[in-house]
C-alpha cells in the first residue's frame, strides 16, 4: 500500500513541466522560508514573550527532530523509491537513506512546536506550507509516504521532548526571549 500510494502521488511528476517547477520550488525553499517565518516571530508585536519561547522550542525540536533522525539512519536503511522503481524521480538522486524524511521532520517540528504553545494561526500557516513541503518530497519521487510518515512522527517526539525540558518562564528562558 505503501508503494502504491507513493507511486500514485509521484503519477504526476513530468506531466506540467510548470508544475514540477513548481514543486521542486516548494521542495527546495519550503523549509528555509518555514525558518525565516519563526525567526521574524522574534519580533511580534503580540504576547511578545509567549511568541518568542515558541520561537525557540520550534529551533530546538528542528535540531532535535534531525539529530534523532541521523540516530535512526544508523540503523534503518531503506532506499529510495526511485531506485526500488516505485517513482519517477524529478531532482538529483541523493546519497542517504530514505527513511525518516528530513523535510518532514524538519517542517513538521516546527508546526508541532507552535501548535503546543497554543497558537493557532500560527500553527494552520506553518502546517499548510509543512504539508506542501511533505507531499512535494513524495511528488519527486525522492520519498515513500511512510517516510514522510515517519519523519512526522520523530518531529513530534522531539517537539514533546523540547515541551517537557525547555520551561516557558524558566531562568533560561526568561534570559533567552529578553535578548533583542
Amino acid at each position: 500500500m505503501d508503494a502504491s500510494l507513493t507511486h500514485w502521488i509521484n503519477s504526476a511528476a513530468g506531466v506540467s513541466p510548470f508544475l514540477d517547477r513548481m514543486v521542486i520550488a516548494i521542495s527546495q525553499i519550503g523549509v528555509p522560508l518555514m525558518v525565516l517565518a519563526v525567526v521574524l516571530q522574534w519580533w511580534a508585536r503580540t504576547d511578545r514573550y509567549h511568541v518568542r519561547h515558541a520561537a525557540l522550542c520550534a529551533g530546538l525540536s528542528f535540531l532535535l527532530g534531525l539529530a534523532i533522525n541521523q540516530f535512526i539512519l544508523l540503523f534503518i536503511h531503506r532506499i529510495r523509491p526511485y531506485e526500488a522503481g516505485v517513482t519517477h524521480l524529478l531532482i538529483p538522486p541523493t546519497v542517504d537513506w530514505s527513511f525518516p524524511s528530513d523535510h518532514a521532520t524538519a517542517s513538521m517540528a516546527i508546526v508541532a512546536a507552535f501548535a503546543m504553545q497554543a497558537l493557532p494561526r500560527r500553527t494552520l500557516a506553518l502546517l499548510a506550507v509543512a504539508v506542501l513541503v511533505c507531499l512535494s518530497r513524495i511528488y519527486l519521487g525522492t520519498h515513500y509516504v511512510s517516510d514522510v510518515i515517519g519523519g512526522t512522527g520523530t518531529a513530534i517526539i522531539a517537539a514533546v521532548a523540547v515541551r517537557l525540558a525547555y520551561r516557558e518562564n524558566s531562568k533560561l528562558d526568561a534570559f533567552a526571549t529578553r535578548i533583542l
